[in-house]
Parts: structure tokens; C-alpha cells; sequence
């Protein structure tokens, strides 16, 4: 995700790193994109993920935001597909796999627009 136009955001610097200023203070980093570990990471992650999912296809659960589900039939046969979003970290669980397949074209849009890996079962 990216920070909101004209958030600024600041953080210390990590160990090994700090710099003090002829002031005698610690200097801190201007962040310029939300990092793993820092609050806001998660939540513009999902800012940016969100929509996307919702412009593929998937409906957003209404009793959890965080899950989404799509069917479609391809070649026949239902497909589902169904997403779980948790800080950075997508779960999904499906009924068909392989060439042709809904999570097959779900994981080809998701590769084709995030550096993602799939860490499999």
C-alpha cells in the first residue's frame, strides 16, 4: 500500500543506524512508503488490495471485511473461491486449481499486479 497524498509519516532510525544532529538529538527517517512491522503498514496494504479484489470480481463478507468469496462457473463447473486477508498475509481456499481455473486466474492478476509469493499448502 501507499500512504494517504500528504501524510507524512516519521520513525527513529533502527539500531546501528541512529544519527545525532549538531542539535544533539537523535535524527529520525522520513518514511516514504509503509514498511512490514510499522502500524500503518496493514491498513494501506488493505487500502490498496481491498478495492482491486472487489473490481475482480469478489463480494466482501459482511460479517467479517476481511474475507471475500467469488464463484463463477468456467468450462462448466462452479468454481469457488474464497479469501482471507489478514495484516499482510492472504488465505485462500478453492474448488478447482490448475490451468483454467478461477484460482489459477486469481493468482496470475494478483503475481501480474504484486510481487507476491505463493507459499502453497
Amino acid at each position: 500500500g501507499d500512504l494517504e497524498q500528504n501524510e507524512v509519516v516519521y520513525c527513529h532510525a533502527s539500531p546501528g543506524y541512529a544519527t545525532v544532529g549538531a542539535d544533539g538529538r537523535l535524527r529520525v527517517c522520513r518514511v516514504e512508503k509503509p514498511i512490514y512491522g510499522m502500524a500503518q503498514a496493514g491498513r494501506r496494504w488493505q487500502r490498496s488490495l481491498f478495492p482491486w479484489l472487489l473490481d475482480f470480481g469478489f463480494t466482501q463478507c459482511g460479517s467479517d471485511p476481511c474475507v471475500f468469496t467469488m464463484t463463477n462457473t468456467i468450462n462448466g463447473a462452479e468454481q469457488r473461491l474464497t479469501l482471507g486477508c489478514y495484516v499482510d498475509d492472504l488465505f485462500t481456499l478453492y474448488s478447482h486449481d490448475g490451468k483454467g481455473s478461477l484460482y489459477k486466474d486469481f493468482t496470475d492478476a494478483l503475481t501480474h499486479r504484486w510481487n507476491v509469493e505463493d507459499e502453497g499448502p
